[in-house]
């Protein structure tokens, strides 16, 4: 049983289905692709098109390089029905746990309103990168007299000639946000709370994904499958000395733009060892922007910029801890999200979560202690420390690419085959 019906999901069961392994896929929204259609009206992926196909069904020749969210949520519903996926959209799992004695979960869901127990033998959580959305408790929040609500929430598009509005973060979303929101009148200020990483999209695709993922690596004889190879066999633990002659490269291409950011007051970073945007991503998820055009307006002057930490929120304004005041109409939390063990410990227990460990982050946070997830992605696609549960998730890139090690140790569980577990020490289970 697969828990969320995204692109991680419905991937790997396209590949389970492939190995005969009986596979439901459960998504508490009505319809494949959902999760991408109720995003702001904006938002468009920031990796090409290269980069992004589903397993065994490509994209289209002539589909755009960066595909908007509808679009990419159409994708994955057409997707679905194509691969022929037992797909139960309408269901929200409730409670989860495992019986030992029989060595399958039980699962509790709603099924367009009706509960439904399922007895599982692995179960997999495929919700993405992160966790809950995080919305930091700033005094004076309810007595806020306009809108606000996390970007997870922002609608994007409407007339807001004459308001102003207040972004508090500085990565994707917050620049993406922020861009929307200009582009419909309103008076904007972005506040960044700490340094970002930015990387222009055309000097992105160049010099970090060229080789592998674009038409010139397609020339070159290139294919998805042999990128996603080749990208894969460099490990995680070399990866950052690989990456930072890449980012050194952006820096001098890109000198006037960084220089015209910092004149501007944007605090940039090309993370803490200069090896850039996607080892952030592997690092922290976060942290970083593709600009696709939103810096430009932060350099003009056209979306405000204001810095440091916010002190309190009145009726009408967010307060930084300086005293500076920004007046708002409306104030959008681009604050980010929690951890995925955050839907571990609801849906199971909090023992559960504390014994899986940490997910996601590049590991390990101290190299005197490094654990066993040095150099790897902690719980991701690999047997976790619970039994029979399993992590899936990632972009679209890794969604693809290691759904195929996943569904193949599921497959092994199946025939019988042992697959290793990891044993972590308890110094290790941190959330």
């Amino acid at each position: 049983m697969i828990i969320g019906g995204g692109q991680g999901g419905i991937g790997l069961a396209a590949r389970l289905r492939r190995l005969g392994v009986p596979t439901i896929v459960v998504e508490k929204n009505q319809r494949p692709g959902d999760s991408w259609r109720n995003r702001y009206k904006s938002l468009h992926l920031h990796d090409p098109v290269w980069y992004d196909h589903l397993p065994y069904l490509k994209f289209p020749d002539d589909w755009p390089v960066f595909a908007a969210k509808d679009k990419i949520g159409d994708w994955l519903e057409h997707y679905t029905r194509i691969m022929e996926l037992n797909y139960w959209s309408g269901t929200e799992c409730t409670k989860a746990r495992f019986d030992e004695s029989a060595g399958e979960w039980v699962v509790e869901v709603v099924r367009d309103g009706e509960p439904v127990t399922l007895r599982p033998k692995q179960l997999v959580f495929a919700l993405g990168v992160s966790g809950y959305p995080n919305i930091p408790e700033f005094a004076g929040a309810d007595s806020f007299l306009g809108q606000q609500h996390h970007s997870s929430q922002h609608p994007g598009g409407g007339d807001w000639t004459g308001k102003k509005a207040v972004v508090i973060g500085s990565n994707n979303s917050a620049h993406d946000i922020c861009a929307d929101l200009w582009e419909h009148g309103a008076e904007v200020t972005m506040v960044q709370r700490s340094s970002t990483h930015i990387s222009r999209s055309e000097s992105l695709m160049d010099l970090a994904l060229g080789d592998l993922y674009s038409e010139r690596a397609l020339a070159n004889g290139i294919t998805t499958e042999k990128a996603d190879m080749l990208f894969a066999s460099l490990p995680y633990r070399i990866l950052p000395e690989a990456q930072i002659p890449v980012y050194q490269q952006m820096a001098e291409r890109d000198a006037e733009f960084y220089s015209q950011l910092e004149a501007a007051g944007f605090e940039l970073d090309f993370g803490v060892d200069g090896s850039g945007l996607f080892l952030k991503y592997l690092r922290r998820g976060s942290g970083y922007y593709i600009d696709v055009g939103a810096s430009q307006l932060v350099i003009d002057g056209r979306v405000k910029l204001a810095s440091g930490q916010v002190d309190k929120i009145t009726g009408n304004a967010v307060v930084l801890q300086d005293g500076t005041e920004l007046e708002a109409d409306l104030i959008v939390y681009a604050t980010g999200y929690g951890s995925m063990n955050g839907w571990l410990a609801d849906l199971v227990s909090p023992e559960v979560a504390d014994q899986v460990g940490k997910c996601w982050g590049y590991g390990s946070d101290t190299p005197k202690d490094p654990g066993p997830w040095e150099g790897e992605l902690r719980n991701m696609w690999k047997p976790t420390n619970v039994e029979n549960l399993w992590i899936h998730g990632g972009n679209l890139h890794q969604s693809r690419h290691y759904s195929t090690y996943l569904a193949l140790q599921l497959k092994a569980r199946m025939e019988g085959l042992p697959t290793p577990v990891y044993e972590l020490q308890p110094s290790h289970h941190i959330r």
